[in-house]
């Protein structure tokens, strides 16, 4: 199954490092990235694989969340469709 992760924040060192290697702490594969820095935001989305995940799709999103937070960043995980359906014009 695919999901959808957006971070959004102020600009610094290592913002994508760090999402990367929690995704990977719990085997989620990054399909696709997408990242800018618009006067000093960062945003980036991130299409990922969480099929081969070692946590359900809730509680990984929680401790993304939780990540986000520590970081002082919004960091948001949801499937792919929810995500489509909730941002369909």
């Amino acid at each position: 199954m695919k999901a959808v992760v957006t971070v959004v924040g102020k600009d610094r060192v290592g913002i994508i490092a760090a999402v990367c290697t929690q995704l990977a702490a719990y085997q989620v594969n990054v399909l696709d990235i997408s990242q800018t820095v618009m006067q000093g935001y960062f945003t980036m989305m991130m299409v990922v694989d969480v099929s081969q995940s070692t946590l359900p799709l809730a509680e990984l999103a929680q401790q993304m969340d939780e990540k986000g937070k520590q970081m002082n960043l919004s960091i948001r995980l949801q499937r792919e469709d929810i995500f489509d359906a909730m941002h369909r014009v």
